[in-house]
């Protein structure tokens, strides 16, 4: 059996309300919400934040962390925050995946998502797909105003893989199903702002027999009829193609998964991924699932739940996740961090760019939170160095990864006049629970809700972009209920 053995979804904190847009513009607003990535957030660190999540309930062999048995790892989005350089090696190195694991971009178009996803899947070894998408268009747009962003991540294996004890498959694939055609539905040139979109009548009539052949191939391939489907997943950007592929012909009308539209949008690339996991949130054992993702041509994916599923969803639920969103961000604010408002920067000297030598030097602790631990007397040493500050043994020290760690604000200040995109900035001292003092930013969270005993966890951002380089770090963020407040 080969199929799904991890997933992860996450949706960003902030959401914008759609009656905003058309407050300001007086029109192109809408009902619901759509999600948004902080200013700090791009398409690689939202493919960290899922990747982390799949990687929570992984298991490997021998007392191996499950992040050891990876060995592929695509990364698929249609807005890549490097050209030329690949993108998935920051997650790669986030993740602290092994260094023998291929780490590939899988970038450029939305269908992009579906192809990480089904090579994972055929892969031989175990393999990862990150779908991430940071969709916006110009303002007042329909882009605009009913896209989303968000990212997905599945981890495809197979049962004792690579030892008895390896984490079983949750969601077995059965039958897959492609259609490619070439015709002009959606485009965007290189450095353009906004897509371009054809007459979405024409889009309609295109998919429409694409659809069909995909999804009667994939349930050929799985041995299933159109109502043995209990969950039919249609993702993609053409809205009315995606309507009429909904209402395929013997499919149960409730089959069919809401598309999460109204309250976080179209994440592109990401959303087969996001709604998958959605679904893989709540299914029950033995019941089948039929993905059809519509983007120049039709893919269809088959799978059917095992038992093992119930005891290895993901730690945060989707539901939970959009539940717990702040939708009072301003339409302004938006604006700014997509790049549409220019907003006058505090008046201090620009950001110097990263230099490669140090940050190769330090990738473990830029990128993967690894610190070190005396060997001698158990202190922890942020960052990591090779002398113990407490007991002062040299060269006894171990490797301490703390991104999963959570942590207390011992002390913080409100910075009004350091460099940031989206000031005022918030710096903290943390104190890691187990030990450890670290001086950090704070992300997702408003100047009034800080306070001194504040439980935080740790998230990979985005600190600043110079010279074109993007500078990576860990920030903290508040440890959030359901209900979106902090704990």
């Amino acid at each position: 059996m080969r199929g799904v053995t991890s997933y992860g979804a996450y949706i960003p904190y902030y959401r914008l309300e759609r009656g905003r847009i058309a407050g300001v513009l007086g029109s192109g607003g809408g009902r619901g919400t759509r999600s948004v990535a902080a200013y700090d957030e791009d398409t690689t660190s939202l493919a960290v934040a899922a990747g982390r999540a799949a990687l929570t309930g992984l298991t490997g062999t021998g007392g191996q962390p499950g992040r050891e048995t990876i060995r592929q790892l695509f990364f698929a989005t249609t807005v890549p925050a490097y050209a030329d350089k690949t993108n998935a090696t920051a997650v790669h190195a986030a993740l602290r995946l092994p260094a023998g694991a291929l780490a590939v971009d899988m970038a450029g178009a939305v269908r992009s998502g579906v192809g990480a996803l089904v090579t994972a899947a055929q892969s031989p070894v175990p393999a990862m797909a990150v779908l991430t998408d940071i969709r916006t268009g110009l303002p007042g747009s329909a882009d605009e105003r009913d896209g989303g962003d968000g990212a997905a991540a599945f981890i495809f294996g197979g049962d004792g893989e690579d030892g008895e004890d390896r984490t079983p498959v949750l969601a077995e694939i059965i039958g897959q199903g492609s259609a490619t055609a070439e015709f002009l539905d959606r485009w965007r040139a290189p450095g353009a702002p906004a897509s371009r979109v054809w007459e979405e009548r024409f889009g309609a009539q295109a998919y429409g027999p694409l659809a069909e052949a995909a999804m009667a191939d994939a349930l050929k391939g799985a041995g299933l009829t159109p109502g043995q489907v209990d969950h039919l997943i249609v993702a993609g950007l053409p809205a009315r193609a995606v309507s009429r592929a909904v209402r395929a012909p013997g499919v149960p009308a409730g089959a069919v998964v809401d598309n999460l539209a109204a309250s976080i949008g179209n994440a592109g690339a990401a959303q087969p991924g996001i709604l998958l996991a959605d679904v893989l949130d709540r299914a029950g054992p033995d019941e089948t699932i039929l993905l059809v993702v519509l983007a120049d041509g039709a893919a269809a994916l088959a799978l059917r739940t095992t038992a093992a599923l119930a005891a290895h969803r993901q730690p945060r639920q989707v539901a939970a996740q959009i539940a717990a969103g702040n939708g009072a961000l301003e339409y302004a604010t938006f604006l700014s961090w997509r790049g549409f408002l220019d907003r006058e920067p505090p008046r201090r000297p620009d950001p110097d760019p990263v230099a490669a030598p140090p940050a190769q030097r330090r990738a473990d602790w830029k990128f993967g939170l690894v610190a070190a631990k005396c060997t001698r007397c158990g202190t922890r040493s942020l960052p990591p160095g090779r002398v113990c500050e407490q007991c002062h043994a040299v060269d006894e020290m171990a490797p301490e990864p703390l991104a999963g760690v959570p942590a207390t604000v011992r002390t913080y200040t409100v910075d009004r006049l350091a460099y940031t995109p989206s000031p005022p900035m918030l710096m903290a001292v943390l104190d890691f629970d187990g030990g450890g003092r670290m001086r950090c930013q704070l992300t997702d969270a408003a100047e009034d809700e800080v306070r001194v005993g504040l439980r935080v966890e740790m998230t990979f951002r985005r600190l600043v972009t110079a010279a074109g380089v993007h500078n990576y770090f860990w920030k903290a963020r508040p440890v959030r209920g359901e209900d979106g407040t902090d704990e």
